[in-house]
């Protein structure tokens, strides 16, 4: 017989912060809307939420690692868009964002999650914030609260 150890869907009562790049606002509101949302929806509390705007999607590993690191957050949730445009410009964002959100929460024991829409055009941005594809803000608060739980349990 195994044990299975997993986290549960339930927000606990405590801080967490939210990331977002102030680029392209117009998909990462709806991100920052449906991550409120979601913590709301599962027990959490807004007033322990802490919304933190950076200017772009690479300037979200900084803030999120200071976030992490000082020690009032359960748990740090990365939103943002890189929309492909005409230069190779947004491989190196996507490629940079997700490498740094990985090391902090490696680094720090921090659930660090990634919500950043990273797709070829703005319609496939509109449909990952909240249109027919889901909202990406949701699916990384989901993930946060998930390993909030859990890793109390593996320690």
């Amino acid at each position: 017989m195994t044990n299975t150890i997993q986290g549960q869907l339930v927000c606990p009562n405590e801080p967490v912060a939210i990331v977002v790049s102030r680029f392209n606002d117009l998909i990462t509101g709806r991100l920052v809307d449906g991550a409120v949302g979601t913590i709301e929806r599962h027990g959490g509390n807004r007033e322990k939420v802490d919304v933190v705007h950076v200017p772009g999607s690479f300037e979200i590993p900084l803030a999120a690692k200071a976030l992490a690191e000082s020690g009032r957050y359960k748990a740090v949730i990365c939103v943002g868009a890189v929309i492909q445009g005409s230069t190779t410009h947004h491989e190196y964002i996507n490629s940079q964002v997700a490498a740094g959100i990985m090391s902090i929460t490696q680094n720090t024991g921090v659930p660090v999650t990634f919500g950043v829409i990273t797709c070829e055009s703005m319609e496939q941005a509109l449909d990952r914030a909240g249109g027919k594809v889901g909202n990406k803000g949701e699916e990384a608060t989901l993930a946060a609260i998930e390993m909030m739980n859990l890793l109390p349990r593996i320690r």
